[in-house]
C-alpha cells in the first residue's frame, strides 16, 4: 500500500480567507485571552506590513492599523478538515483525519482510475488550489512515515522500504514528529538526525525517550503497524457563513452563496452523490430566520447550476430584515447518475445543457410553470401520460409520440410508408366505445407519424412498394421527434 499525505499548514486561516470578501486585504488570525491577544497566523499582505505570528494584537495594532482581525475558532478547524476528508474521499475509500491538519490517503488501488502518481498528485494539487487550501504532499509505503516528510519535504514521493529508510535518516529530529521535549532532549545528545537515533541501542534509547517516543520511531519504519480510524462522509450536508456585517440586497449574497454551492459540490463529487433539494437559511438579527428552499427534479451536483438555482431562488425571495450570516442545509442526497453525452458532443458551445435550462426555468418561473410527464397504467394514448410535478418519468418500452395532439385529424400524404404496427387499442366500456388500430407511419416529407384506423380495416397497399399506403383513413394523433 502507499500513503499519500496532505499536510495543511495553514487551515485555519485559509478557511478564513476563502470566505472573505477581500483575501488580499492584511488580516490576521487572533487567539488568546482577551486581556492577552496574540496573533496565531498572517496572510501575506499582513506579513508585508510587518505583522508576523506570536505578535501580541496590541504591538500589531501599533504597526499596521488597518487590517482584520479574525477571532480563531477551533471548532472551524475541525469543520474544515471534515470537509477536506470529505473532498479527499473521492480519490480513495480510506482515508483518515485523525492526524491535526493532515489527511493520510491510501492512494495505490486508485492509480488505475486517476492514473499514475504524478498525474495524481497534479489532480489533488489543482482541486486544493482551486479550494482555496495551501499544501504539502508526501507520498510513501506508511502513513506515519509520509507525516513525518511532509514536516520537511513537498512533493517527494517514495514507493519502496529501502529509500524510505534513508530519507527517513537524514529527517531533523525536530520535526520527525517526536515530542518537543523528547526532540529538545536528543538534541542537547549532540543527536540532529534520525537515523543518529535510531542506530542507538534500543534498550538504552526507551530508558532516554519514553515507551511513547520509541512507539512512535517503531510506526514510521513500519515495524509497529498501527491502523488508523477511516474517514465516513455523512449523510448530509451543513455550512454557514458569517457575513459579520448586516447585507441587505441578494447581489451582496452572491459571493457567499457561490462559496457555499461550491462547497457542496465539492462534497458530493466526494461521497458520489447528488442533491434534490437544499434549504438556504438566511439569519437575521432581530427576526426569525428566511428559510429559501431550492428543489430539483433530478439530483444534481453541479457547483454552477446549484449556483444559479439558488441565485434565481434568492433574487425572487423577499428579506424581511438585513442578513448576518447564512446557512446551506442538504438532507435528501440521494446516488447521483450523469446524464448521457455523446463522445462527439455536436452541441454549440453557447447550449445550455437540458438539465440546466429545465432547472434555471423553474427557479425562474416557478415550479408550477414546468412541469414532467409521467406514465399511467393505461394503454389509450390520450390518458396513458400526465403531467407531473416531481419528476420526468422514462417513456414506456412501447413507441409513443413526444407530441401528442390534442385531438385527432385526418392524415394528408400522398404515399406513406408503414414502419410498425397496427396495434390494437381499445376504450374501457365505461369510457365510451373506441377501437382503434395504431400504426408508426412515415410521410414523404421523413416525418415519423402516429397514426391510426378504425379497427379491422387495413389500410390499402400500393402496388410498386408492398409496404407504402396512400392516406386515406388514416387520423393523426402524435408526432415523433
Amino acid at each position: 500500500m502507499l500513503w499519500a499525505c496532505i499536510l495543511l499548514p495553514q487551515l485555519a486561516l485559509d478557511g478564513v480567507l476563502r470566505r472573505h470578501p477581500d483575501p488580499a486585504a492584511p488580516l490576521a488570525l487572533v487567539t488568546g485571552p482577551a486581556q492577552r491577544r496574540v496573533l496565531r497566523a498572517v496572510n501575506a499582505s499582513a506579513k508585508a506590513a510587518g505583522l508576523r505570528a506570536g505578535q501580541s494584537l496590541g504591538a500589531a495594532q501599533a504597526l499596521c492599523s488597518r487590517f482584520t482581525a479574525v477571532a480563531h475558532d477551533p471548532a472551524e478547524d475541525v469543520r474544515w478538515h471534515r470537509f477536506l476528508a470529505a473532498w479527499a474521499y473521492r480519490y480513495s475509500s480510506l482515508v483518515s483525519h485523525e492526524m491535526p491538519s493532515a489527511l493520510l490517503l491510501e492512494v495505490e488501488a486508485s492509480f488505475k482510475l486517476f492514473g499514475p502518481w504524478p498525474r495524481f498528485e497534479a489532480q489533488l494539487r489543482e482541486d486544493l488550489k482551486s479550494l482555496g487550501f495551501r499544501h504539502r504532499i508526501t507520498l510513501a509505503p506508511n502513513p506515519y512515515a509520509a507525516r513525518a516528510l511532509a514536516n520537511q519535504h513537498d512533493g517527494l514521493a517514495i514507493l519502496t522500504d529501502g529509500p524510505l529508510h534513508n530519507a527517513l535518516a537524514q529527517l531533523p529530529v525536530e520535526r520527525s514528529g517526536l515530542p518537543a521535549e523528547v526532540a529538545s532532549s536528543l538534541r542537547r545528545m549532540g543527536l540532529s538526525k534520525l537515523g543518529q537515533v535510531v542506530a542507538l541501542p534500543r534498550v538504552a534509547l526507551g530508558r532516554r525517550v519514553g515507551k511513547d517516543a520509541l512507539a512512535h520511531l517503531d510506526r514510521l519504519t513500519g515495524s509497529l503497524p498501527t491502523p488508523l480510524r477511516y474517514y465516513q462522509p455523512p449523510d448530509s450536508f451543513s455550512s454557514r457563513i458569517d457575513l459579520n456585517y448586516d447585507v441587505e440586497s441578494s447581489q451582496a449574497l452572491l459571493f457567499p452563496l457561490r462559496r457555499l454551492t461550491a462547497d457542496l459540490a465539492a462534497y458530493l463529487a466526494g461521497r458520489d452523490g447528488g442533491v434534490e433539494r437544499f434549504t438556504l437559511v438566511l439569519e437575521h438579527e432581530r427576526c426569525a430566520d428566511t428559510e429559501v428552499v431550492v428543489g430539483l427534479l433530478a439530483p444534481e451536483r453541479d457547483s454552477a447550476m446549484l449556483f444559479e438555482l439558488a441565485r434565481g431562488r434568492l433574487e425572487q425571495e423577499r428579506v424581511p430584515a438585513p442578513v448576518r450570516g447564512v446557512q446551506l442545509l442538504a438532507r435528501e442526497l440521494p446516488p447521483f447518475v450523469p446524464a448521457g453525452r455523446d463522445l462527439f458532443d455536436a452541441r454549440p458551445q453557447q447550449a445550455v445543457p437540458w438539465e440546466q435550462l429545465r432547472e434555471r426555468l423553474r427557479a425562474r418561473l416557478g415550479d408550477e410553470s414546468v412541469q414532467g410527464l409521467g406514465v399511467r397504467a393505461d394503454h389509450r394514448p390520450e390518458r396513458a401520460w400526465q403531467a407531473e410535478h416531481s419528476r420526468v418519468a422514462p417513456p414506456a418500452d412501447l413507441p409513443r409520440p413526444g407530441w401528442l395532439l390534442p385531438h385527432p385529424v385526418p392524415l394528408r400524404d400522398h404515399q406513406l410508408r408503414i414502419l410498425a404496427g397496427p396495434e390494437r387499442i381499445e376504450t374501457g366500456w365505461w369510457d365510451g366505445d373506441l377501437r382503434r388500430d395504431y400504426y408508426l407511419l412515415q410521410t414523404s416529407q421523413g416525418q415519423r407519424a402516429w397514426a391510426y384506423r378504425a379497427a379491422g380495416d387495413p389500410p390499402r397497399l400500393t402496388s410498386h412498394h408492398p409496404a407504402s399506403s396512400a392516406a386515406d383513413g388514416f387520423m393523426l394523433h402524435g408526432w415523433f421527434s
